[in-house]
């Protein structure tokens, strides 16, 4: 694993969807095993890219997510490693049970790729919001999920699940994501990132929320306070190891995730603190609330998702871990 922190607090021009369909290529180039199936939203990602260079090993399902995934669990049988795309919503609630059977139960390789999680689906409105994708595949035994926050990151993961050789879901930024790595990066499945070292709080994050968790930590500085923060694109498997260690180094602890927080990352890491190390938690994310459409700036300080929501947790946890001592 090796990576190059550029982050600011700026938008990036390019698309994630980019990354994803730049990375398909080079790795149907070198495996012609790899085969994409699309849900009729080759035009949404740009996977036509795909299509255009690989045409015999792209496929257009329509607009039916499940016999899509049928499909994907069908040619996997056969040998083949099939990628699936559809929205967050579709690649998650709508597929479940042919996931948890045809793909999970039977234990194939089906790589699933869900665009537009959370609030960055924006206008396309609360039905396309998806708060609760993850929580479906963390039921599942032995699935990877990956939430990745920008361009590098999506690239440099999509190349990797190639070699992960069960069921698994990986959430893909469209657009409007802030740049946190170098474009030459490099990560590990299940290895948490460790951007910033400090000893007075943890903030652990993922997809979107790196960026925000970063921009607190600046504004933590200012203010005395010392934050660690780590980017845990790989919500399952976990990396209890530095969940742990970093629980042990600062004594409080913050998540943010672009999710609901009763079954999602947060939680995750909770159940780890609780049978490891337990210490004053709080969680930044959905509270048992559904989506809605808009912009996704205003989305983030509708569902208190912003730097300052990240803050104001940092002192809340500090203040909790000094009240223990007492």
């Amino acid at each position: 694993m090796s990576y190059r922190l550029v982050w600011n607090d700026t938008i990036d021009s390019r698309k994630c969807c980019d990354a994803y369909q730049e990375s398909m290529k080079k790795i149907m180039k070198q495996n012609d095993k790899v085969v994409h199936i699309d849900c009729d939203l080759m035009g949404c990602i740009d996977t036509k890219i795909i299509k255009e260079a690989y045409p015999d090993r792209v496929f257009n399902a329509g607009i039916a997510e499940a016999n899509a995934v049928g499909v994907a669990c069908g040619l996997a049988a056969t040998g083949m490693i099939p990628f699936v795309h559809s929205f967050g919503v579709f690649a998650s609630r709508r597929v479940f049970d042919q996931l948890f059977l045809s793909a999970g139960y039977s234990r194939w390789p089906v790589h699933v790729i869900g665009s537009d999680p959370g609030i960055t689906a924006a206008y396309n409105g609360a039905t396309h919001m998806p708060f609760e994708d993850c929580a479906t595949y963390l039921t599942m035994p032995n699935a990877t999920i990956i939430d990745p926050v920008d361009y590098a990151q999506t690239f440099a993961l999509t190349k990797k699940l190639v070699d992960v050789k069960e069921l698994s879901y990986m959430r893909l930024i469209r657009k409007n994501f802030k740049t946190v790595y170098a474009d030459d990066s490099d990560f590990e499945i299940g290895k948490g990132v460790v951007l910033k070292e400090g000893k007075d709080v943890t903030i652990i994050a993922s997809g979107i929320m790196v960026s925000n968790a970063l921009k607190a930590e600046e504004i933590l500085r200012k203010q005395g306070i010392d934050a660690s923060v780590i980017d845990m694109h790989t919500w399952k498997p976990l990396d209890t190891e530095l969940i742990v260690s970093q629980a042990r180094k600062t004594g409080a602890m913050v998540t943010a995730e672009n999710h609901q927080l009763s079954c999602g990352l947060g939680s995750a890491i909770a159940n780890v603190l609780i049978e490891n190390c337990p210490i004053p938690m709080e969680m930044i994310g959905i509270r048992e609330q559904y989506g809605q459409c808009g912009p996704q700036d205003v989305l983030e300080k509708e569902y208190k998702m912003s730097a300052e929501d990240i803050v104001e947790a940092c002192i809340r946890a500090i203040k909790r871990k000094a009240d223990r001592k007492d």
